[in-house]
């Protein structure tokens, strides 16, 4: 029966915790949510907090990733049936890093409650979200840190990045739950650590790694909420261009004019004269996804951004979708690809390193759409780009928590970065964001909108920048180190 009501509990844990992250953001939510699984593996052998483990993440993921069935079924026109079954078989797989998470925990059976919570347990989490940002590709959502974007922990970001957060957060919600229910002995082992990490927060939120770099950049993002039926239709190709164009003219006061992703539905080399002379002769420069293809013995298709400016320069995407814009291992998976419909689903990913783009006289580092979920694709541009612009197509979530989590994971990267963010986004929450995460201004979802706004460009780099994830590995080592220490501390006391 305690089995029972204990993985009912985990179930329903994991299935709060995804309300600590946008739309909703109820910060302490997630922390607590961990905290008090955490409290559930204290008391549990390898076995049972596998298990436990397991439940919370099918809870968590079952409701914070369920925008999955909307791409499958909804956009990607999978069966429903069939489109139920691959999205519980990819949270069952989630769910495995903290079922593993979970396991590991539980064999340090040396190491007392109060050592495996506010040390431990926060560590191998860590680990887990680590693993699951780059295994097979990499998933990298529902990150504890990113719950945290508008608290003071955000000001860790720029020093070792949003792992580091989850880490001190993780912390902090295990030392709550402890602070509730623990001994005495734990009560004051987790007012030290609450103390210790607020603390260094209180000093990390008044440090300053970069610098203005020149004047305001003026920025207009065209949000033109083009349907996903009509944007690979041929005969709404010549409307949909002249509606990009059209609302853009205007804009004679901007620096810089963004589109989103594949915002023209033509292939580079098909894109008109007209349209190419009107670009180039607007006041302000251009950014905006196109699709390039190049023939020859082996032909490739790149997702593209092309930036109009004194030439043409090219970005093209590295880090591709899974089953969205390549097929891992063909000759397993060809069958699905009879099940879904989505356009132009076989790229190549540019293999080349790729400079950011001169534009509005400033570099830009350009990521397109998933790409701005991975830390190591905006540091590729750093620390020459003074701005960061990340183009998307979120349609394919519909009215799901994707494109407001999407919109979470970009004022991240714009802290640990140190570096303003254009979000461009066919059909909502594009957005103009300053170099500390701080919105400057977002367009309403599923609306026809042009976001305007100014932001400073920066220079300089953060620690995140020059050192990546390595202080943070640096962090966790000594954590486990002191906690194997702390163990056999407390055996050689209990021998004698």
């Amino acid at each position: 029966m305690y089995q029972k009501i204990s993985s009912f509990t985990a179930l329903a844990l994991g299935a709060l915790f995804p309300l600590g992250f946008a739309p909703l953001a109820y910060e302490l939510v997630a922390p607590l949510s961990l905290g008090a699984l955490f409290f559930l593996w204290s008391n549990a052998n390898p076995r049972q907090a596998a298990f436990l483990g397991l439940w919370f993440g099918i809870g968590a993921f079952g409701v914070g990733v369920s925008w999955v069935f909307i791409s499958l079924h909804n956009y990607g026109n999978m069966p429903y049936f069939l489109a139920v079954i691959v999205v519980g078989l990819f949270i069952f797989l989630l769910s495995l890093y903290i079922t593993a998470c979970g396991y590991c925990q539980a064999l340090f059976v040396n190491v007392s409650r109060v050592t495996r919570m506010l040390m431990v347990m926060p560590v191998l989490w860590v680990l887990a979200e680590w693993l699951r940002g780059w295994v097979l590709g990499g998933f990298p959502w529902l990150y504890l840190g990113y719950s945290q974007v508008d608290t003071i922990f955000a000001s860790l970001a720029p020093i070792s990045g949003v792992f580091f957060v989850s880490l001190v957060t993780g912390v902090l919600g295990s030392a709550a739950i402890l602070i509730l229910v623990g001994t005495f002995r734990e009560k004051v082992w987790s007012l030290c650590a609450v103390a210790i990490f607020f603390g260094f927060t209180l000093v990390a939120e008044r440090l300053v790694f970069v610098q203005p770099h020149g004047g305001l950049m003026s920025v207009s993002v065209i949000q033109n909420n083009v349907a996903l039926s009509d944007k690979w239709n041929v005969g709404e190709a010549q409307n949909i261009a002249a509606k990009y164009l059209n609302t853009s003219a205007a804009e004679t006061r901007a620096d810089l004019i963004v589109w989103p992703e594949s915002a023209l539905p033509f292939y580079f080399d098909e894109l008109p004269t007209l349209v190419l002379r009107q670009l180039i002769e607007h006041p302000a420069d251009y950014l905006f996804g196109i699709l390039e293809r190049q023939t020859g013995d082996v032909g490739h298709y790149y997702n593209s951004a092309v930036a109009v400016s004194k030439e043409l320069t090219f970005y093209r995407k590295k880090h591709l979708v899974m089953f969205g814009e390549y097929l891992p291992f063909p000759f397993l998976f060809d069958w699905l690809l009879s099940y879904l419909d989505i356009p132009q689903s076989d790229f190549s990913s540019w293999p080349a390193p790729q400079l950011p783009l001169e534009l509005a006289g400033e570099k830009v580092g350009v990521t397109i759409c998933y790409e701005a979920a991975f830390q190591n694709q905006i540091r590729a541009s750093l620390p020459m780009a003074t701005v960061l612009a990340n183009i998307s197509e979120d349609s394919w979530f519909g009215n799901s928590l994707a494109p407001w989590q999407r919109l979470q994971m970009a004022r991240f990267r714009a802290q640990e970065s140190g570096r303003p963010l254009i979000r461009a986004s066919n059909n909502g929450l594009s957005a103009i964001i300053d170099h500390n995460g701080n919105l400057i201004n977002v367009a309403p979802i599923f609306e026809q909108h042009v976001l305007r706004g100014e932001l400073q460009p920066t220079e300089g780099s953060t620690p995140f920048v020059q050192y990546g994830n390595s202080i943070l590995l640096l962090i966790i080592a000594l954590l486990l180190i002191i906690a194997l220490a702390i163990g056999r501390f407390d055996k050689f006391r209990m021998r004698n």
